[in-house]
């Protein structure tokens, strides 16, 4: 992208340079004036003194693009960096490396202490020549400060969440090992039963977390495999009865014929573990899953299957509608991370499915996921 320069500025220039061109094809009737752009761009030519000061420079700096114009890059634009360095005596991009050609991004500190990214490019009409211009590109860091601030909470969560289960293992294992001889079998049995649930809570955790960064990083992997939705759901509802359910809670409504579904078995358990214990846990009354076909949610692709989990219990209030699938979510103080609503979103997505969540028509919640068949490129 080119952007106007005026050839030469003095200190009085207030006057905005001709809107920003992009190079090539797109200019004429797709210029892009600077204030279009959603990021602070400033520009100075090649005597330091700054040609172009946008409108979201304005914001993130709070200086007046009037005042800019025309004075020299380190006046409008005096930053320091994290020790209280003056940024552009350090890097004196007019007189230091002739081969030098940008300035990776980096927090900076505007007047007041305010921080900043900034990143900068030296443009050069030779590779070793002079400096033409100094583009330098301002970005506000409250985006990443909620990105670390939910980083920070998500390792408190997990580490609160371990904490727990960890003591007890510890307690246990102390104990059977320092009095091992005074406990009755019985005794050493449910000590052990504790410690083993206590581990598998512990593995789920972890298990979780990886899956939280794999989603975040986009590296979730899929192995698709012939998946029978309405046998997977069966599984869960016997393992809820072996575990004291009683049977008549469950009505599962399985719609035939249902299109062959390749889809990762494990993810779509987990996905469906997630929702049938929410389900449960937190619903009152029949828990009931339609697995039904439906259109797939993929372009390309005809048919997919669609699973709804219901409830009959309080349901869940309109206004938390929207934060259902957000991280620390919780429908209510019955325990658990509020992580698994957000990773449900990830694997269905991961498939290239949707999941939504609404009303149930017994007032409680209702959780639907349609997955795409996703047969493999061979068998289409």
């Amino acid at each position: 992208m080119s952007v106007g320069t005026s050839s030469a500025p003095g200190a009085g220039n207030t006057r905005r340079p001709p809107a920003a061109r992009p190079a090539g094809d797109l200019a004429g009737p797709y210029a892009v004036d600077p204030d279009d752009l959603p990021d602070g761009l400033v520009v100075a030519d090649e005597h330091g003194h700054v040609v172009c000061f946008n409108a979201a420079a304005e914001r993130i700096t709070a200086v007046p693009a009037a005042e800019a114009l025309g004075r020299r890059l380190d006046k409008a634009l005096p930053l320091e960096d994290l020790e209280g360095r003056r940024w552009w005596q350090l890097t004196d991009p007019y007189g230091g490396l002739a081969i030098r050609m940008r300035q990776p991004e980096r927090n900076l500190l505007l007047p007041g202490g305010r921080e900043v990214l900034v990143s900068a490019r030296y443009v050069r009409v030779e590779p070793t020549g002079p400096v033409r211009r100094v583009v330098v590109c301002l970005r506000d860091t409250e985006a990443r400060r909620r990105t670390e601030r939910s980083h920070a909470e998500l390792i408190a969560t997990v580490a609160h969440e371990l904490r727990s289960p960890l003591t007890s293992v510890k307690g246990f294992t102390a104990t059977l090992l320092a009095k091992w001889s005074r406990f009755t079998d019985d005794q050493k049995r449910l000590m052990l039963e504790t410690v083993d649930a206590d581990a598998d809570r512990v593995t789920r955790l972890i298990a979780e977390l990886l899956d939280i960064s794999r989603i975040d990083s986009g590296r979730l992997e899929v192995r698709r495999q012939p998946v029978d939705m309405g046998a997977a759901v069966g599984r869960h509802i016997q393992a809820y009865v072996a575990a004291g359910q009683p049977a008549d809670r469950f009505l599962l409504r399985i719609e035939q014929p249902l299109p062959a579904l390749w889809a990762d078995p494990d993810k779509v358990d987990q996905v469906l573990s997630n929702l049938i214990e929410n389900a449960v846990r937190h619903g009152e009354g029949t828990v009931t899953i339609d697995v039904t076909p439906a259109p797939s949610p993929r372009e390309g692709e005809d048919a997919g299957t669609s699973v709804v989990v219901s409830d009959e219990g309080t349901g869940i209030p309109e206004e938390s509608m929207n934060r259902v699938f957000t991280r620390f979510w919780r429908g209510s103080k019955r325990g658990g991370t509020g992580l698994g609503l957000y990773i449900v979103k990830g694997i269905v997505e991961a498939h290239g499915g949707t999941v939504t969540v609404g009303r149930a028509p017994g007032g409680g919640a209702e959780f639907r996921f349609t997955l795409p068949v996703g047969a493999p490129a061979y068998l289409t």
